[in-house]
């Protein structure tokens, strides 16, 4: 087993280092440790089998179309309506700017289920706007970062539905209500952070509009929150499942887009199905090798391994979670959240069952924790998108970013160490 666990490493992050895809690491990695044991013709078998099986799942429908839901609302107008809905409602607060982007960034999120739509649509406005009021470039960068990752936890998350899979039957409703109170306070501790921000740096304060223009930019907004309704809503009252509400939000976003807005016209709509089939590929690809993976560690029996190893270090439950947590958040700033989750959802996840904390708990605390690698050099994927339209430098945003990943930090024990933060809306709506 020692051996499959050093070959295992040293070829994915010997690839790694080489700058090959991560996927084609995964699968290279995973090929090498069966040959360790098993002969080329079944190994290669095995792979192929493996990787078959593991994108063969009806709820994995559900992300090509939250995939295409979240472009074709990317490209209809809606960041900017959310936008001004946000400014009406906070921007006459301290650092209102800031605070609007986070809000921004949390309906966005909660409408595409993608944290680099959300960077990229909300920062495409917010960036320039914040720089034009005063705020320092590399802080708005920091925020629109931040704020983004909030979208993996309020739902529909794609990143939610992977976990369902890997956790071997975890109620993707539940994982989806489940995420709404975590999210909504990681925002909010995101929030009190900007706000104190801009106290100490004099950040201009927006001005109150009336109350008439107010209820019309929230009414401008209202058809595109009606999505978050509409979907949620449908999966909770069990009117249709997760994958069925997939593509009623394709449905909604294209006669939004399309019908109502008409901000995006039919001859723009094959160049969306293109990059939304691109990314589905790129996805799959990863759940693919990552489920192949999976099942040579469990092969190996390498997650007992470390499971018995992690409860022998020591008795108290409050330190291995800590453990779990700090290496969940090591694990995040190398590698992208799909892969992360499929790979140690097996080897953590009967750990803190072991410990009494529920699946359902747990994949909550995993996402969160995820997230904030998306913001960690010298991967996170929402770091590079929002330097990248602010037109800065990643080591320029760090410094920013601190006060930030602290909020984020406090959140993640909060809701590691407090079950009632995932745990309360689902058993309040019968889910768990």
């Amino acid at each position: 087993m020692e051996l499959a666990i050093i070959v295992l490493l040293v070829v994915f992050f010997g690839l790694l280092l080489l700058n090959v895809p991560i996927s084609f690491c995964i699968g290279l990695a995973t090929l090498a440790t069966m040959l360790l044991s098993i002969d080329f013709i079944p190994a290669v078998t095995t792979m192929a089998q493996r990787m078959a099986g593991g994108i063969n799942s009806f709820a994995l429908l559900a992300i090509p179309f939250f995939i295409l839901s979240g472009l074709i609302m990317g490209r209809g107008g809606i960041a900017k309506r959310l936008i001004e809905c946000a400014m009406a409602l906070i921007g006459m607060l301290p650092g209102g700017l800031a605070l609007v982007n986070v809000v921004s960034c949390m309906f966005f999120g909660a409408i595409s289920g993608s944290a680099v739509a959300a960077t990229s649509a909300i920062g495409s406005f917010m960036l320039p706007e914040m720089k034009k009021q005063g705020y320092d470039i590399n802080y708005s960068a920091a925020v629109t970062a931040s704020a983004a990752t909030t979208g993996m936890l309020i739902p529909p998350s794609n990143i939610l539905i992977v976990y369902a899979i890997a956790s071997g039957g975890v109620s993707i409703a539940a994982l989806f209500v489940a995420g709404y109170l975590p999210g909504i306070l990681l925002g909010t501790a995101l929030m009190i952070v900007c706000a104190g921000y801009a106290k100490i740096k004099g950040y201009p304060v927006g001005a109150r509009l009336p109350l008439k223009l107010v209820l019309q930019k929230v009414g401008a907004a209202l058809p595109s929150l009606f999505m978050i309704f509409l979907v949620i809503g449908g999966i909770i009252s069990g009117i249709f499942t997760a994958t069925e509400a997939g593509a009623i939000a394709v449905v909604y976003s294209l006669i939004l887009a399309v019908g109502i807005y008409r901000e995006v016209l039919p001859k723009e709509l094959p160049a969306v199905l293109m990059k939304a089939a691109e990314t589905t590929a790129i996805v799959m690809a990863l759940i693919a090798t990552s489920s192949a993976m999976s099942w040579i560690l469990s092969y190996e029996q390498i997650p007992q391994a470390i499971s018995a190893a992690m409860l022998t270090l020591s008795e108290n439950p409050l330190l291995i979670l800590l453990m779990i947590n700090l290496i969940l958040l090591l694990v995040g700033a190398f590698m992208d959240m799909t892969p992360a989750v499929l790979i140690f959802t097996p080897i953590f996840l009967p750990v803190a069952v072991e410990l009494g904390m529920s699946p359902l708990h747990f994949g909550i605390m995993m996402v969160l924790n995820l997230s904030i690698g998306l913001v960690s050099p010298p991967v996170g994927s929402v770091l590079f998108v929002s330097c990248a339209i602010a037109k800065t430098r990643i080591e320029a945003i760090i410094r920013p970013l601190l006060p930030l990943y602290l909020a984020m930090f406090a959140v993640l024990m909060l809701v590691t160490y407090v079950p009632a933060i995932s745990e309360f809306l689902p058993q309040l709506f019968g889910l768990l």
